[in-house]
């Protein structure tokens, strides 16, 4: 039901009128989710239950899946003070609208158009100044990206040396898995498991690379034993990077 009232709206109506009007259809959407079961720490709303369509777990007022709602935990329990420089690669919606929020310099780009955002920055070829970024989010963007040892030396360059970049891709186990013969959106699907993607990264593997463009960095991985309201994905990994 969701899925097909969603393409429907996408192919009945502009884009741009879509995105402004977003927030308000969803909520009127979630009526139907009332509830306390769930709790979405985004929208900070309680609902009957997620959304559960294409294995994601949607709350139905603000669109967050999984890993947006465990990004929010992460960028709170950081702390987001209102001097910093956040740079975002392609944010999602509800996050890119939370973040425009806060008192603090948000830069969002994607050079797709496929999200919201305020520029459009290659990411091998950052229009920034270095050092001048306090928080960069890199969020399943390099698997996208097929020099990808030239984008992770800009985040490098870009990044403050007291600063942080938090990273995540799909993983797989094993060496990382790349071809450049395979360019053709079917073959990429079958292959690296979606039609833009380039690489599927080993955890060894992408660490390997950041290590050689000089990024320090801490795995963060979750344990929701404890009850997961949230909705979290129990095997989610993001690598926390820093210049020292």
């Amino acid at each position: 039901m969701y899925k097909a009232i969603k393409n429907l709206l996408i192919k009945a109506l502009p884009g741009q009128w879509l995105h402004k009007s977003e927030p308000w259809l969803r909520k009127l959407y979630a009526i139907r989710y009332s509830g306390s079961n769930v709790y979405c720490n985004v929208c900070e709303g309680s609902f009957s239950a997620f959304i559960e369509s294409d294995s994601h777990t949607i709350c139905p007022s603000c669109g967050s899946i999984a890993r947006n709602r465990r990004l929010w935990n992460i960028l709170n329990q950081m702390g987001l003070n209102d001097d910093i420089t956040v740079l975002d690669f392609s944010p999602s919606r509800c996050l890119y609208r939370k973040m425009h929020q806060l008192t603090i310099n948000y830069i969002a780009t994607d050079l797709s158009d496929d999200f919201i955002a305020d520029h459009k920055y290659d990411i091998t070829k950052l229009p920034m100044e270095s050092g001048s970024v306090d928080l960069i989010i890199c969020y399943h963007i390099l698997e996208h990206v097929p020099n990808d040892s030239m984008a992770m030396s800009e985040l490098f360059r870009v990044l403050n040396d007291k600063g942080t970049c938090l990273i995540q891709t799909p993983f797989k186990q094993g060496d990382i898995y790349e071809n450049e013969a395979i360019t053709s959106p079917e073959a990429r699907l079958e292959h690296f498991g979606q039609e833009d993607h380039v690489r599927i990264y080993s955890m060894d593997g992408l660490s390997q690379r950041l290590k050689n463009q000089g990024f320090k960095f801490s795995i963060l991985e979750f344990d929701e034993s404890a009850g997961n309201r949230n909705g979290y994905s129990t095997t989610e990994v993001v690598l926390k990077c820093t210049k020292s």
